[in-house]
């Protein structure tokens, strides 16, 4: 570590700055600013922050709960190997960035830490000789803000088309090429395994691709790391880069789609038949999936913004399916090499905390695969309305009760990650809910 400090300082003497990240379990980067010359005290263990800090509500305010019942006392920062980094988006590129882990003051992980719990993860798929291998598409909205109001990036109203998407669209594309091809190049000085940009259905919706990588908390923190460094790069082009999972209503919201295979310890994909079909152990995967999606909900949609998302037209699955080449359900096989036989998860908002889906996409899979569980048959045609099955919950005061209920989430999450997550998801609920609407006044004020 102390070869990286000096490394880092020596090849970047611009750099005056070095901001220490913390997410917390709703994905939000805490932490502080460090002058370089105080960089080399964190990686002696001098830096620590308030276990709580990882609790926080979306507004960043305590859980009063969890900080009486602890004492609010501290745990250690330890930084991520790697992740000692410029910030190019910064003013005068004079920043630099590096992520953090929390650990108890007697060294092990302090699990309420999203990195921590998804590392216990991992480690049952190393016990058995395996890595998954997981790659995510990206979603976001690039908006102007008042402050009161959003609008798409670019839209006139003078001239604003009747009808709008351009799904797949290069000319968009090309509009704001110096803002995406600035991102990629910070992509590059991030080492962040940028595999592309398409523009998506919404107006000024965008999917930014990334490479698959076989260790799932490298992946994790590099889907942090990407969606900071385009809302910073956006930002510098006077655009709000949005990954609020329903910015516009009528339109398609933002997700986070996740595909997963697993390698065994020859580095054969334990997915693979040689055939379409996949093997016994895609099944089983599949449907531990399926079967713990509805606890997992609250995971996949944290925000009281995201159950917007799932709704009917919105491209959202609202049902726990899976089909072969299908992108109308919850879980896609894609279709493709068999070597490359995967699942494409696609429940998850933008806002969601990569780590926390991770850690409870791979527990429920390797759960199917160890009790051999048996997928219902593949839906073929329209997944998002499919009659007289089990809806997902679409009220996050529903996906609340069944997280914090939950035998599954307190197996894969752990119940310290369990414990506090409820609480923060409820205190942000509680506010939501006070809050009267600008509708609520328009239809009731004057008929009631």
């Amino acid at each position: 570590m102390a070869i990286e400090v000096d490394w880092f300082l020596r090849a970047h003497p611009e750099i005056t700055m070095v901001e220490a990240l913390l997410p917390d379990a709703n994905g939000i980067l805490r932490g502080k600013w460090v002058p370089r010359g105080k960089l080399a005290k964190i990686y002696q263990g001098d830096l620590k922050f308030p276990k709580t800090a990882l609790s926080l509500d979306i507004w960043g305010r305590d859980v009063e709960e969890l900080v009486f019942a602890s004492g609010d006392e501290d745990g250690v920062c330890r930084p991520i190997e790697g992740s000692l980094l410029p910030t190019p988006w910064s003013p005068a590129a004079q920043h630099g960035q590096v992520m953090l882990s929390l650990f108890e003051p007697d060294g092990s992980p302090y699990l309420g830490d999203p990195r921590q719990v998804l590392k216990q993860v991992v480690a049952r798929y190393r016990e058995r000789g395996w890595r998954p291998v997981v790659a995510a598409e990206l979603e976001f909205s690039l908006v102007e803000w008042d402050g009161r109001t959003p609008s798409h990036a670019g839209a006139n109203p003078a001239s604003r088309e009747p009808v709008t998407g351009n799904l797949y669209g290069l000319d968009v594309l090309h509009k704001h090429q110096a803002m995406l091809e600035e991102m990629q190049r910070a992509c590059e000085l991030q080492d962040l395994p940028f595999d592309g940009v398409v523009k998506e259905s919404a107006p000024s919706q965008y999917e930014f691709n990334m490479q698959h990588v076989d260790n799932p908390v490298l992946a994790a923190r590099q889907i942090l790391m990407m969606k900071r460094l385009i809302k910073g790069i956006a930002e510098r082009h006077g655009l709000v880069a949005s990954f609020m999972p329903k910015p516009f209503q009528g339109e398609a919201g933002n997700g986070l789609h996740v595909h997963c295979s697993v390698l065994d310890r020859e580095g054969r994909n334990v997915f693979d038949n040689g055939a379409e079909s996949g093997t016994p152990e895609l099944k089983h995967a599949i449907a531990g999936c399926l079967r713990h999606m509805p606890d997992s909900f609250l995971i996949f949609a944290p925000s009281f913004n995201g159950y917007r998302r799932f709704q009917k037209g919105s491209h959202a699955p609202t049902y726990p399916g899976w089909g072969y080449e299908n992108r109308t359900v919850a879980l896609r096989v894609p279709a493709g090499s068999p070597a490359a036989r995967r699942i494409e998860h696609r429940v998850a908002g933008a806002d969601a905390n990569p780590y926390l889906v991770l850690a409870v996409f791979l527990a429920a899979a390797l759960e199917g695969i160890e009790e051999r569980l048996e997928p219902p048959p593949p839906v073929t045609g329209d997944g998002y309305s499919r009659e007289g099955e089990e809806q997902l919950p679409i009220f996050m005061q529903d996906a609340l009760k069944r997280f914090a209920d939950s035998e599954f989430i307190r197996r894969a999450l752990g119940r310290t990650m369990q414990h506090t997550f409820s609480l923060t998801k409820e205190q942000e609920i509680t506010e939501f809910l006070r809050h009267i609407t600008t509708m609520e006044y328009q239809t009731y004020l004057q008929r009631l």
